[in-house]
């Protein structure tokens, strides 16, 4: 597989996400088993790239990271994120005080069985903690040798340049696919002033370019889709045009939907590696077959003019998390 440098880490340009394997689309549940398979297989054909998070779960997901990766810890960017719990006891919906984060990094690396964490990021902002002071902690944690670089997760502009200000942020992740295209306005253009790298998760839009996602029964109750603005019922049934284009471009080129927004996504800039999350092998097998994927000018054009995906990304409560 092709790589990218996220600013100065060398990663293979398609990770893996593993928060579906025990979080946010367990519908009937989860098979641990089949995760730990599909971790394998994604490192066999050359994801170096493992996302996740003390959230997920909360714990059991860097747990079963941590299983999945044993014996083959030295084979992977390990990278997993902090601040959406806090350990201090403080009210609010975020935590990266800098004591929450000695306590945060400590748990984490013992769920996953290690002695550093490759990247860590700041899950959300934490509009109670001046970006600078977490930033900070973060440092003493790198000059540790507990973290090797320093991430943030779905941050505006302004905090992602006074974060980098503090100390070198490697990468950005937020959400970024043909399905959501808001980073390219604000986010982006700073990121590429500042050689910071970018991550973007959900690059398959939830499940919905994949051409699967046909009804909004589909979804269990524990599915963090049923109550998404984009799957309400108008919303999802303007957004399946989108799906349609992709899955029609696919069909042309004898590739998969999948592969096809993937392909889209990485024609997007040699900074940019996507970390599509499945918890099957046949999955894994199918998103990092995108890495030889090329479409045309003419095929990225007309993706590119596709119309926006009605809806928010994010239900109310989880929107006031975003780009603060």
């Amino acid at each position: 597989m092709k790589h990218i440098s996220l600013r100065d880490l060398d990663v293979a340009r398609i990770g893996l996400g593993a928060m579906g394997m025990s979080h946010g689309y367990t519908g009937a549940g989860s098979d641990d088993a089949e995760s730990i398979r599909t971790v394998h297989r994604a490192l066999d054909l050359g994801v170096t790239l493992v996302d996740t998070a003390e959230v997920y779960g909360p714990y059991t997901n860097e747990e079963l990271v941590g299983r999945a990766l044993k014996g083959r810890r030295d084979d992977v960017v390990l990278a997993t994120k902090f601040g959406l719990i806090s350990h201090t006891g403080r009210d609010g919906d975020a935590d990266s005080g800098p004591a929450n984060i000695r306590i945060a990094v400590e748990g984490s690396l013992t769920r996953l069985g290690t002695d550093r964490i490759d990247l860590y990021y700041q899950h959300r902002v934490d509009p109670g903690t001046p970006i600078e002071d977490t930033v900070g902690a973060l440092a003493e944690l790198v000059a540790e040798g507990k973290i090797r670089h320093i991430g943030l997760s779905e941050a505006g502009p302004d905090t992602i340049r006074r974060a980098h200000a503090v100390h070198p942020i490697t990468a950005v992740q937020s959400e970024y696919s043909l399905f959501t295209r808001d980073p390219e306005a604000r986010v982006l253009p700073v990121l590429r002033e500042l050689r910071i790298g970018f991550v973007p998760f959900s690059p398959l839009g939830r499940g919905f370019l994949t051409g699967t996602v046909r009804s909004t029964d589909q979804f269990a109750a524990n599915d963090f889709r049923a109550d998404n603005p984009r799957f309400t019922e108008e919303n999802f049934r303007h957004n399946l045009r989108l799906a349609d284009e992709v899955a029609a471009i696919a069909a042309r080129i004898g590739a998969t939907p999948a592969q096809v927004a993937l392909a889209w996504l990485l024609a997007q800039g040699d900074d940019i590696a996507p970390i599509p999350g499945t918890k099957r092998v046949a999955r894994v097998e199918e998103n990092t077959a995108a890495d030889a994927v090329t479409l045309t000018d003419d095929q990225l054009a007309t993706l590119a003019a596709l119309p926006p995906a009605a809806g928010n990304t994010h239900n109310e409560a989880q929107m006031r998390l975003l780009e603060r």
